[in-house]
């Protein structure tokens, strides 16, 4: 059984920086493309970053402010935000999709909040 759960969420002012993590189990993680996901209510969840084997993508939002990272020895992804600001205020979410398949398994989310 997939279970991702992330963690590092939290209330920041803007200019602030924070460091999501996301520990996956049940999985072959180094078999993993991960990503980062972000919804706001009332809107469509949005592509953040995603990291595979060593190669990472960021959205246009996230890029020069976000770095995202892994560590297969821990089952971990990571995603680091600094310079933050109100509109990067969302749950957060991460996704795991096997290199080779189309299944995506995904965590229960974690809030961040930025305030002015």
């Amino acid at each position: 059984q997939v279970q991702l759960v992330e963690s590092g969420g939290g209330l920041v002012q803007a200019g602030g920086s924070l460091r999501l993590s996301c520990v996956a189990s049940g999985i072959t993680f180094s078999s993993y493309r991960l990503g980062w996901y972000r919804q706001v209510p009332g809107k469509q969840r949005e592509w953040v970053a995603s990291i595979g084997s060593s190669a990472a993508a960021y959205s246009d939002s996230a890029k020069g402010r976000f770095t995202i990272s892994r560590d297969n020895a821990k089952n971990t992804v990571y995603l680091q935000m600094n310079n933050l600001k109100p509109e990067d205020t969302a749950v957060y979410y991460c996704k795991a999709t096997p290199i080779y398949g189309n299944l995506d398994d995904w965590g229960q989310g974690i809030q961040v909040t930025v305030s002015s």
